[in-house]
Parts: C-alpha cells; structure tokens; sequence
C-alpha cells in the first residue's frame, strides 16, 4: 500500500452556510471534518489547515497566511508539515468520501509519467480537493506559483493544477459531494436515511462512536436478531445481540480486530442454534399438544403454581 500523508483543509469562510462552522456541521450524527478524517485515517501524517477544534482522530494543525487567503494557500501551508512522497488533499466537507475512493486516488496518482491524480465530478468537472499528488512536482509549482505571483494568497487551485501531469478517475455520484449550502446539507443528511445506505452508514457511526475498529458481518447479527425474535420473543433480539457481543469481547480479549470479528461470528453462530432450537421446540409443542410439552396426560391442568407465569 501507498504510504501517504493528508491535508485536509477547512479554514474556509462558508458563506453560503451564512458563515457557519462548516467543518462542525453534524451529518448522520458526525460532524463533517470527522468524516473526511475517517476516510483517509490510515494516513502516516495528517494535517488540518483551519481553527483547531476537537476531532475523532489526532491530527496536527495549522493556519494559511494570511488567514482567509484562500485554498492555494492552505495548501501550502499544509504541505509544510508533510514529509511522504505522496499527499493527499481534501477539501472537509465530503460527508461520502470513503477508503475505496482514497485508494483508487493513490493507485493512479503512482502512474508512470503522472504527477498526481484527481476525481472528475458527474459533470466532468475537475475536483483538485479530492486528489493524490506526489510531493516534490506539487512543492516545485507551488514555489514557482508564489515567486510568479508575489503570494499565494487568493489565487485559485487551477492555476496549480494546469501545471502538473494529472490522472483523472470518474468519483462517481458520491465521492465529490461536497457540501457548500443548506440545501446540500439537507440531501446528505436524506441520503445517508436512505433504505440501502442507513444501516451501513449507522453500524459506521457508531464503531466511530466508539472508537471499535471490528469488520463485523452485519447480516449475521441481523439474521441472530431475526431469529431471537421470531423464535423466542421480541425483546429477546436486542438482548440476545448485547450478549453475543459481550462473549465475543471476552473471547476476543487481547486479541486483533481479525479474531474479535471471528469471535462475533462464533458467538452468533452459537446463539443462532439456540434460538433455532427454541423455535423448533416451540412448534413441536404446538403440533404435539400437552404431552409433547411434558404436561400431565388426560388432559388435567398444569400446576396452578406455575400457571401464568411465563416459565418454559
């Protein structure tokens, strides 16, 4: 894998969130900085060019100068406390950015001949704050762009840009979403409740939450749930999920994220069978009548003592 550092700048004015903390800005329960971050979190080095702030993650901080100077600047201002060969740099407001995307970057950016590599939005429009760039051509254009220009400050990514060799890969409908008004916070926020994306997208939120690094097969625990109720009663889903997840840590304890998810497949493959032979019981029960149930035969009425209560 390509070793890489990352910029992330958000020291932006936000004007069209009417001068919001747009960084801050909560998508599915997370703020929008802490996603990018997420994405990119397997970064040597990772720098933030904007106002410090609490984060998921550590990162190191800085500000352009002037402040307000613009992306070129941040930029630069960011690659000084970079020392891989390759830099990746983005914008903070991606609430889909995800490692796939960081990956493909990396893989064209190491072409022969190129000097980075960036995404193309659906349009076609270049997106130079979703990209990989090899360090040495990104320093060499930068200086050149500030002795030319007297700063950096206020001049657009374009001009840097227009001067290096760069691989373009399709970022499709997600990954160059970026958030500059309301109305785009408003479809992020609907995107992420929509029915094929909300349960990956809360499983994720709330590993981050809490701070688990575990690739877990959420259609095991949705199916051990499925069964627990169907099979037992109700409330027995959530419970039963709580304690496969309890023994799996016990199992697990000490152990990398690769046995914890085994550990939770084990657990659940356990559980599973119980319920399943809950169920099985159940219907033999039903189909069988008292004697199946161990009731007295003749028909006579079960202990009054026992009546009701709800023991098995």
């Amino acid at each position: 894998m390509t070793a890489y550092d990352v910029i992330v700048l958000a020291g932006g004015a936000a004007k069209r969130l009417g001068g919001a903390d747009k960084p801050g800005v909560l998508v599915g329960g997370r703020a929008l900085l802490d996603r990018v971050l997420a994405a990119c979190d397997d970064a040597a080095r990772t720098v933030v060019v904007g106002d410090r702030r609490a984060t998921a993650r550590p990162v190191l901080w800085t500000r352009e100068v002037p402040q307000g100077g613009g992306p070129l600047a941040a930029l630069g201002a960011g690659l000084k406390l970079t020392t891989a060969e390759h830099v990746l740099v983005l914008s903070a407001d991606l609430p889909f950015l995800g490692p796939g995307t960081v990956d493909a970057l990396l893989a064209a950016a190491g072409q022969p001949a190129r000097e980075g590599a960036l995404c193309t939005d659906p349009d076609g429009r270049d997106q130079p704050l979703v990209a990989a760039y090899h360090a040495e051509p990104l320093r060499r254009e930068l200086a050149l762009i500030a002795t030319e220009h007297g700063s950096l400050a206020g001049l657009p990514l374009r001009i840097l840009t227009a001067e290096l060799e760069l691989a373009r890969i399709d970022a499709g409908p997600d990954a160059a979403f970026d958030c500059d008004t309301w109305d785009d916070i408003a479809a992020a926020r609907a995107r992420i409740r929509e029915h094929g994306a909300v349960l990956d997208e809360w499983i994720t939120s709330v590993k981050n939450e809490l701070g688990i690094e575990l690739d877990v097969d959420t259609g095991v625990l949705l199916d051990l749930a499925r069964d627990a109720a169907h099979g037992v009663a109700r409330p027995a889903a959530p419970l039963t999920t709580f304690l496969v997840g309890y023994a799996a840590a016990r199992a697990s304890a000490g152990a990398g994220p690769d046995e914890a998810a085994a550990a939770v497949a084990e657990a659940s493959r356990k559980a599973t069978a119980l319920a399943l032979r809950w169920e099985a019981e159940a219907a033999q029960s039903a189909g069988q009548g008292g004697d199946a149930a161990g009731g007295p035969a003749g028909g006579s009425k079960p202990d009054a003592g026992r009546e009701g209560t709800g023991t098995p």
